[in-house]
C-alpha cells in the first residue's frame, strides 16, 4: 500500500509465504496489538509466545516511520563498553504461523500504532481479504477489581458466538476508549469478516506485574475460536509458580489477605447472579465497566475500613508496628524485581477502560 507521499505502509515479503492448506476453507486472523490495553502484558507475552512456540513467516512489515510516534514510545539504547549499541527494534508484522498439526493463521501483532489509524485498519483489512480471512480474534487485557484465587473471567464480544457460561458477554451500552485494534474489528465487521474479541479480566493489584495466567486463558480461547492448537505447557508451569508465589504474600500479611477476601465475595455473588441469569451479559444493562479511579476509591474506602476495624478491634492496645497498609504490601511476584517497579496501580493506566 502506498501512501500520497510515495511512502509505502507497508512491505510484502517475496516471495510470499504459503498461507493455505488442503483442508483450509479460510484462514483465522489473531490481533496481539500492545500498548492499549495490555494488563499483566498478557497482549505483549500472547503474541511472543505465539512465534516463539510455533512455526511463523513474515508476510507483510508495516513502516514504522509512519505508524509510530517514537517521543512517546522511545525505544530503549544501550551503551556497552562506552560505545552506543543499536537500539531495540521494535516490529509491527503480519505473520503466517502453523500449529504443530500444519493448520495456517495469520498473527497481527507489536505495538499499537500511534498514527494514521484509518489507514492502517484499510490496510490490514485489504490484506485480510487478500489473504481469505474469514475470522478475526482479538486480545485484550484489562485491570479489574477480581481476586487472584478465583477462575480469571474472559469476557467476549463482537459476532462470534461463544458459550455465554465460558466467555460472558456484556449487557446494554459499554463506553471505552478508542483503539486501533477496536477500529480494525469495526472495518473486518463491515467487509463481513467474523470478529470476536476476547478481554482477560487481570486483577488490578497486579496488572503492572507479568500475570502469565491471562496469557493462558487469552490463547485457550483463541484455540478455540480458530480452531487451532498452541503449546501451552510451559505458560501453564509458569502461571501455577507465580500463583504459588502470591498465595504466600498473601498468607504473611493479614491486610493484604482481608482485601483478597472481600474481592472473593464480590466476585462470588456477581457469578451466581451471572449463571442465573446466563443468557444476558455479566453486567446489568446500565453497568459500566469501572474506571482505574474508581477501582482505587473502592479500594481505598475498603482499606480505610479495614484500618477503622482494626482501631476499634485493638483500642488501648499498644501500637505492634504493623502501621497502615500500603500499595507496597500488595501480592506481586517475585519474577517483578527483575522488570523493574511493578506494584499494584490504582489508576489502572489506559488499560482500565477496556472490556
Amino acid at each position: 500500500m502506498t501512501m500520497d507521499n510515495d511512502e509505502t505502509m507497508y512491505e510484502l515479503e517475496y516471495p510470499e509465504p504459503e498461507t493455505q492448506s488442503d483442508a483450509s476453507n479460510g484462514l483465522s486472523l489473531v490481533v496481539a496489538l500492545q500498548g492499549y490495553a495490555d494488563a499483566g502484558q498478557a497482549i505483549d507475552n500472547a503474541g511472543s509466545h505465539i512465534k516463539a512456540a510455533l512455526e511463523h513467516a513474515p508476510l507483510a512489515t508495516f513502516n514504522n516511520d509512519l505508524l509510530i510516534d517514537y517521543r512517546s514510545r522511545r525505544p530503549a539504547v544501550h551503551i556497552l563498553d562506552n560505545e552506543l549499541a543499536p537500539a531495540e527494534k521494535t516490529e509491527l508484522s503480519l505473520d503466517v504461523v502453523r500449529d504443530n498439526a500444519g493448520t495456517p493463521f495469520l498473527l497481527l501483532s507489536g505495538p499499537e500504532p500511534d498514527l494514521r489509524w484509518n489507514a492502517f485498519t484499510e490496510a490490514v483489512t485489504d490484506l485480510s481479504k487478500r489473504f481469505k480471512v474469514t475470522k478475526a480474534v482479538s486480545l485484550y487485557s484489562a485491570p479489574m477489581p477480581v481476586p487472584h484465587t478465583r477462575p480469571l473471567i474472559v469476557t467476549q464480544h463482537g459476532s462470534y458466538k461463544s458459550d455465554p457460561l465460558r466467555y460472558p458477554r456484556f449487557d446494554g451500552r459499554i463506553t471505552v476508549p478508542g483503539s486501533a485494534q477496536l477500529e480494525l474489528e469495526m472495518k473486518m465487521a463491515k467487509e463481513g469478516i467474523e470478529t470476536a474479541g476476547f478481554t482477560a479480566h487481570v486483577p488490578h493489584y497486579i496488572a503492572a506485574s507479568e500475570y502469565p495466567s491471562a496469557v493462558v486463558k487469552l490463547l485457550q480461547a483463541v484455540e478455540e475460536t480458530a480452531g487451532v492448537s498452541i503449546p501451552l505447557q510451559a505458560l501453564e508451569r509458569e502461571s501455577e509458580k507465580v500463583e504459588r508465589e502470591l498465595e504466600e504474600q498473601v498468607e504473611e500479611s493479614g491486610e493484604i489477605a482481608a482485601v483478597v477476601h472481600a474481592l472473593e465475595a464480590q466476585y462470588d455473588q456477581e457469578t451466581a447472579r451471572y449463571r442465573e441469569r446466563h443468557d444476558r451479559g455479566l453486567l446489568s444493562s446500565d453497568g459500566e465497566v469501572p474506571t482505574g479511579d474508581e477501582i482505587g476509591a473502592e479500594l481505598e474506602k475498603f482499606l480505610a475500613q479495614v484500618n477503622r476495624d482494626k482501631d476499634t478491634h485493638d483500642d488501648g492496645a499498644e501500637d505492634n508496628g504493623a502501621g497502615d497498609w500500603d500499595e507496597s504490601d500488595a501480592p506481586r511476584s517475585h519474577d517483578d524485581d527483575n522488570h523493574g517497579d511493578h506494584r499494584p496501580r490504582s489508576d489502572g493506566g489506559d488499560d482500565s477502560d477496556e472490556a
